[in-house]
């Protein structure tokens, strides 16, 4: 396993980071456990969750796999130091979460709180905002014209930040949290937090965690460039695209018990027949070079410069050592040349 450095915080994590979304759906606790044994054994210490999660997010499972890790935890207290745990507080739109309001500082301290009481721990070493409070050009809204940033009162966003970021400084002082990360942000967010810290003297953005994969490489170059120069973690989460560049979605198939086949929040806005052409083609690059189209996406991503730690979820056990052992293989130059020939045909294909 190799490592990397978590932005400017110091901690060295595995190029690997262990996503937890499906546990308490499609996995249950004995699953999970069997998950966190195995990638601690393979080198792998980043692990990811949210208060959100279970998927998809319901009432019924909201902070369900934050309470599997917490009882993993618990069954394991001496082993808490092996790994670096990142969770989330939910965004705006949820009314079953505090009413669907914005994050606030007061809702930060309320929810980081309830998150070290389901995970059992006494501190969380990176906590990130699930996504700002203006809606930001993620989940299938990023084609122009979708969003008005011009809508946005920036002074008043501005504000809101800055009370976020005052109530995580104060968790970071109480040592509930170590560092503070974004997700499902833009250049913009990352900035105006650097911006409020360096002015206010308060704790600096550690990371960003933006989906990332061969079907939707917007962040590509402006925002990693940022990430880059600024010195924040880039975490692309959704490798596969919700497991569609494995394949398995090609031409309507919809494999049993698969994420497709379950009612997804934003709807199946990834299903396009732009995206299955692109797939096909992924997949018929990874016959022609022996890869499975898996391993091809994700050691993509992996050897994409500006790339700290790549967010994986599986399952099962058999998907989970396959998406593992991908990031031991490096793409030659040809195999790369052929990638870059795919995203040029398909640059955006949903």
């Amino acid at each position: 396993m190799q490592y990397s450095t978590l932005g400017h915080s110091g901690l060295k994590v595995s190029r690997v980071c262990l996503g937890t979304m499906t546990w308490g759906t499609q996995n249950n606790q004995a699953d999970a456990n069997q998950q966190i044994e195995y990638a601690l054994g393979r080198g792998i210490n980043f692990i990811d969750t949210a208060e959100m999660y279970a998927v998809p997010p319901t009432a019924q499972t909201y902070g369900t796999t934050e309470t599997i890790i917490g009882h993993w935890l618990a069954a394991n207290p001496k082993r808490r130091s092996e790994f670096f745990l990142a969770s989330k507080i939910a965004g705006n739109g949820l009314k079953y979460i505090r009413g669907g309001a914005d994050i606030s500082g007061e809702t930060v301290k309320q929810a980081v709180d309830s998150s070290l009481q389901r995970l059992q721990t006494d501190y969380i070493d990176l906590y990130q905002l699930h996504w700002p409070n203006r809606t930001s050009p993620h989940f299938g809204k990023h084609s122009p014209g979708h969003i008005r940033f011009g809508d946005v009162n920036t002074e008043q966003h501005s504000a809101q930040m800055l009370d976020i970021l005052q109530a995580l400084n104060h968790c970071v002082k109480a040592g509930k949290i170590r560092h503070f990360g974004l997700s499902d942000d833009t250049p913009w967010g990352i900035n105006e937090y650097i911006r409020l810290a360096q002015e206010h003297n308060l704790t600096r953005v550690t990371a960003i965690q933006n989906e990332f994969n061969l079907l939707h490489h917007k962040d590509w170059p402006y925002l990693i460039e940022n990430c880059v120069h600024q010195n924040v973690a880039y975490l692309p989460w959704s490798p596969l695209a919700t497991g569609a560049l494995t394949g398995k979605y090609l031409n309507g198939a919809r494999p049993a018990g698969a994420r497709w086949c379950t009612s997804q929040r934003n709807g199946l806005f990834r299903d396009t027949e732009q995206v299955n052409a692109a797939v096909g083609e992924y997949c018929r690059l990874a016959k022609q070079h022996d890869l499975t189209p898996a391993q091809l996406a994700l050691a993509w991503c992996n050897q994409v410069d500006g790339v700290t730690s790549t967010i994986i979820g599986a399952t099962s056990m058999e998907q989970l050592k396959e998406n593992i052992d991908a990031f031991d293989i490096t793409l030659s130059d040809d195999i790369l040349a052929d990638i870059s020939n795919a995203l040029k045909t398909y640059p955006a294909p949903f």
